[in-house]
């Protein structure tokens, strides 16, 4: 299950800002980059009516695995996570965030990277 539309950031403009104006948190396996969000830098995607809600990212290198069935796969798990826990009452926190994993070596582990994952979100106060 993909994230919903109105939830993901596309453009390289919006990952510029995000890059430069956004409280990092680090874990083990991921980094979480999170900056309040700008709706002007989405009105060229015509995403103005609900850029002002929670919009995610997910970049995962190919350092992670030289695969891109591994790396949809870690993607898929991430994304069907923040679908399920998610909810309506957290969608309205205007922040960006770009989760970015990194070179280690976890074996896919499933739980490991849904515990940091999990972790991050709490630490980073987007979920309660």
């Amino acid at each position: 299950m993909a994230l919903p539309k109105d939830m993901r950031l596309k453009g390289h403009r919006t990952f510029s800002y995000i890059h430069k104006n956004s409280t990092k948190y680090y874990g083990n396996l991921m980094t979480f980059k999170v900056a309040r969000s700008n709706p002007k830098i989405l009105l060229s995607h015509k995403l103005s009516t609900t850029s002002n809600n929670l919009r995610i990212a997910i970049a995962i290198s190919k350092k992670v695995s030289k695969k891109a069935v591994d790396r949809n796969k870690i993607r898929r798990i991430l994304q069907e996570w923040l679908s399920t826990n998610i909810q309506k009452i957290n969608n309205h926190k205007p922040y960006w965030l770009l989760v970015n994993l990194k070179n280690k070596d976890f074996c896919n582990d499933k739980n490991r990277i849904l515990e940091e994952f999990q972790n991050l979100m709490f630490k980073s106060r987007l979920i309660k």
